[in-house]
């Protein structure tokens, strides 16, 4: 638990720019001097620490929850499709 808020200080990152960069921040996808410049802003900026954490619990749900099944008429027309590519009647 924080007793004092942190401060968000001016940084050339800002919060728009990172919002746009935390999927590749959670895939692992960012190059090293855009990590840095990532993290440093995160360490100053309260909003975009609970920005990342919202998303990383909204990335975890999306990953645990499983695919809806497909409706059967869609599955037929799947199955369909499959056959004629394979010459199958």
């Amino acid at each position: 638990m924080r007793l004092w808020p942190r401060r968000h200080r001016h940084d050339p990152l800002v919060c728009r720019e990172f919002v746009e960069l935390v999927t590749d921040y959670l895939d692992g996808a960012l190059p090293e001097s855009e990590r840095r410049r990532f993290e440093a802003h995160l360490a100053q900026c309260d909003g975009c620490d609970g920005y990342l954490e919202d998303t990383r619990r909204l990335v975890t749900t999306l990953q645990a929850t499983p695919p809806p099944p497909a409706d059967p008429a869609t599955r037929e027309a799947l199955l369909s499709a499959f056959r004629e590519l394979r010459g199958e009647s």
